[in-house]
């Protein structure tokens, strides 16, 4: 720590910007638009969800004459699926015609799943153990909700624990929500100007295109009224509504306290999606012929109360930024999931960020929150704009359920 204090602020910065072979690069990101639940992914499976883009990931590493067999593992990060998706997730990884040579496991690191799963795969490139592999997260909604996301096969001993903390973990998302709002000051005005400017951001960015950059369009099974099948092709975001205004968010009653702050308006909506990326160790990336998008430098992660939850990206985004000798003014854009206003607000204030540089795209209050896809989502983003603007670095962030954060350091190229 020392040595790092006597060294000039610039030379972090100089190091982070070199590259060097052993670099963890990301050479494809790539997901399906986000679906309410309900709405267009009513009928299909998260497997379906995944499957497409692996099988776009696919034909985007073949397109450039890439050997598949150079992926050596590959990491879904995930929330519902059954059986955490390591049945169902090597199934879409073999259909859709992902090497079998590459092994296969999933991860559940709560909303951050995606984000962890990137991680994941960055550590064990950086490790050695592997030179490349394809990071992805997936979850619908639709189907695995009501079902799978509140356990209720617990211990009694462990479910009345005499540890407050303990018992916190089972808090409803939406009332940790409030305590945010209300222990730090985050009120409904606040909320509801910072939802509507997320959808009216969302919206500009769907219509000049920037958001179409990211997306694969899918085409879906569709059951009509009467039992018949038919299909549609869902390209587009669904959750933005057009034409957001504080005064209509204004007229939402709270949804988790009565005398609450958090609205269906300015909370995260609940959806279906899948988003995969490809990460390769950066000489290997170049010699095999990969377009390189940018970097994966590193992830850290921060427990706080799981009863205010959502104040997790306020904690791990500054040992994120120590770690790599790094300040907030020195970031260009960030991303921040949005599971409410109130926390994402929270940790605006905390780190003293520039909103103008957070969410420039709109966030999950606008695009939807498709949980295991959520982190690669944020990353798909971030990089995207970075090399739209030209600039460099960039963080993705996330609060996690009973109560951490996780934060990760990106550079584009």
């Amino acid at each position: 720590m020392a040595l790092r204090a006597s060294l000039p602020r610039r030379s972090a910065l100089d190091s982070l910007l070199t590259k060097r072979p052993t670099d963890v690069v990301i050479t494809t990101a790539l997901r399906t638009p986000i679906a309410r639940m309900g709405k267009g992914f009513k009928h299909m499976y998260p497997e379906e969800l995944l499957s497409h883009v692996y099988t776009h990931t696919r034909k985007r590493l073949e397109s450039r004459g890439i050997d598949l067999e150079l992926i050596e593992d590959v990491c879904a990060g995930t929330v519902l699926a059954e059986l955490g998706g390591a049945k169902s997730g090597r199934l879409a990884a073999l259909h859709s015609g992902l090497p079998i040579s590459a092994a296969y496991r999933t991860t559940n690191r709560q909303c951050a799943s995606g984000l962890q799963s990137i991680s994941d795969i960055g550590a064990a490139i950086q490790t050695g153990s592997i030179k490349c592999g394809v990071a992805a997260g997936f979850d619908s909604m639709s189907r695995d909700w009501e079902t799978k996301a509140i356990p209720v096969k617990l211990s009694p001993a462990m479910k009345d624990s005499p540890v407050q903390e303990a018992r916190d973990c089972l808090m409803s998302m939406g009332l940790t929500s409030e305590n945010v709002a209300e222990r730090y000051g985050v009120g409904r005005d606040r909320q509801d100007a910072f939802a509507a400017q997320s959808h009216q951001r969302a919206g500009k960015a769907q219509k000049d295109g920037r958001l179409g950059g990211e997306i694969v369009p899918i085409e879906v099974r569709w059951v009509e009224e009467d039992g018949s099948e038919t299909k549609r092709v869902v390209e587009h975001d669904e959750g933005i509504r057009h034409g957001t205004t504080v005064e209509k968010l204004s007229t939402l009653k709270p949804v988790f306290k009565a005398d609450g702050c958090s609205t269906a308006g300015n909370s995260s909506q609940v959806s279906d999606g899948a988003v995969a990326l490809t990460l390769c160790r950066r000489d290997l990336a170049e010699s095999s012929g990969m377009e390189v998008l940018g970097k994966w430098v590193g992830t850290s992660v921060a427990g706080v109360r799981p009863d205010e939850m959502g104040i997790g990206p306020a904690k791990s985004t500054p040992k994120l930024l120590e770690r790599y000798g790094l300040g907030v003014g020195e970031v260009d854009l960030w991303e921040i999931n949005e599971a409410f206003a109130s926390q994402i607000l929270m940790t605006i204030d905390s780190l003293g960020l520039d909103e103008s540089k957070v969410n420039v795209k709109g966030g999950a209050i606008s695009l939807g929150h498709p949980l295991g896809a959520s982190g690669g989502r944020l990353v798909t983003s971030l990089l995207s704009e970075l090399r739209r603007t030209g600039q460099k670095v960039g963080v993705a962030a996330l609060c996690c359920g009973t109560g951490y954060g996780v934060s990760s350091l990106f550079v584009a190229e």
